[in-house]
């Protein structure tokens, strides 16, 4: 078969997963495409490179084409997303000084408890506090300061927030540049591999099924392109179906090992493939069922609500009006093409494309194409939630 060549762009994480796997595994060839995986030093120079036209898709932070479509973050190019490529995923890690001091205060790195974790951080923490993220607009920076706001809102003026990419997080604690980060797999535990820091919390304790990396590509591209399209959806959803089962763990964390794709140790890749992760230096081990999900619970479909609550923060963040904003975000995420381009293949998908994000306490039986949709919890640490069609 005749294959078509897609650029794509990605950074070095265990999220791109996907992208490796449907490369490797042949699930794009399947489809008729072969993927020229890029890999890109930072966020924005990935950002450029799918602005411009260097690449054609990109796995991307899901915060990004929100923030093209409310015109931050100077783009010059507007996204579509098509697919979620991973919910959760992060991080948040201290230094080693900051861990003695956590320590000493009797915290226990629990890693599951995000109230506590956070009042710990906050009193342990200086006159200032200097938290690393890959990039301004990302979940990493979502999920602190929806922590922070939510715990202790006079605590964010103490807060620096600095950029560093996510290979470069070990190096930024080790030089003292930085206190704490947030940071996808497997970046912070390299950092604790080095004896550089500790973690603190996962992701999913703050939001726990949070859209970290998503399927991005210009916007129009879609439209042009259906067929294209369609097939890179569903080679990236056979991926990930792959990747769920725990069976693939050791092949998939030998795959992303490679020297062409992380070119790290395949038993630090497994650490967020199994959601088994060491915690400190000194080996300290925390279990976190779903800490990196690529195809339960339905986490590829791009919800517009997810896309919405995006748009609030950053809205609240940056004095635009949030209707306005939520309106523009709803159609980013494009959950038309993510429907028409599974329905031949048997998966069960929701019959909404937007939800109440944060409402389920329990695994949930909701409205879908075959009648046998569950989706699992999906809560914010603080029992909030967010209702899209909500003006507030």
């Amino acid at each position: 078969m005749k294959q078509t060549v897609i650029p794509v762009g990605y950074m070095p994480l265990v999220d791109a997963a996907p992208l490796i796997v449907a490369h490797e595994m042949g699930f794009a060839a399947e489809e008729g495409l072969a993927l020229d995986l890029q890999p890109a030093p930072s966020w924005s120079s990935l950002r450029d490179m799918l602005a411009f036209g260097r690449v054609e898709a990109a796995h991307m932070l899901a915060p990004v084409p929100v923030a093209a479509a409310l015109g931050l973050g100077g783009a010059g190019a507007e996204f579509s997303v098509l697919s979620v490529l991973s919910v959760n995923g992060n991080v948040i890690g201290v230094s080693r000084e900051l861990a003695d001091r956590l320590e000493a205060q009797g915290h226990s790195f629990a890693f599951d408890d995000a109230e506590t974790a956070g009042r710990a951080l906050i009193g342990a923490a200086s006159d200032r506090l200097r938290i690393g993220i890959p990039f301004p607009f990302s979940m990493h920076m979502e999920l602190l300061s929806y922590w922070i706001d939510a715990l202790e809102p006079a605590a964010r003026h103490a807060i620096e927030i600095r950029t560093v990419p996510p290979p470069l997080m070990a190096d930024a604690i080790r030089a003292g540049e930085i206190d704490a980060f947030c940071v996808g797999e497997p970046w912070g535990s390299i950092t604790v591999e080095h004896a550089m820091g500790s973690l603190l919390l996962p992701g999913r304790a703050i939001w726990s099924f949070a859209p970290e990396k998503v399927l991005a590509v210009r916007k129009g591209w879609a439209d042009v392109n259906r067929p294209l399209a369609e097939g890179l959806i569903r080679a990236l959803w056979r991926a990930g179906c792959w990747l769920s089962g725990p069976q693939s763990h050791v092949l998939a964390a030998e795959l992303l090992s490679r020297s062409a794709w992380l070119d790290l140790p395949a038993e630090i890749i497994d650490r967020a493939l199994s959601g088994r992760l060491t915690i400190t230096p000194q080996g300290l081990q925390r279990h976190v069922p779903g800490f990196l999900e690529f195809h339960n619970g339905v986490a590829g479909f791009p919800w517009r609500s997810q896309s919405q609550w995006i748009a609030r923060q950053l809205a609240a963040r940056t004095q635009l009006d949030p209707a306005d904003a939520s309106a523009r975000a709803a159609q980013v995420f494009r959950s038309d093409f993510y429907r028409s381009a599974l329905r031949k293949t048997g998966a069960d998908l929701p019959g909404a494309s937007s939800k109440i994000e944060g409402a389920a306490s329990v695994e949930t039986a909701v409205a879908s194409e075959r009648g046998t949709l569950i989706l699992p919890p999906n809560e914010f640490f603080n029992r909030r939630f967010f209702d899209p069609d909500r003006s507030e």
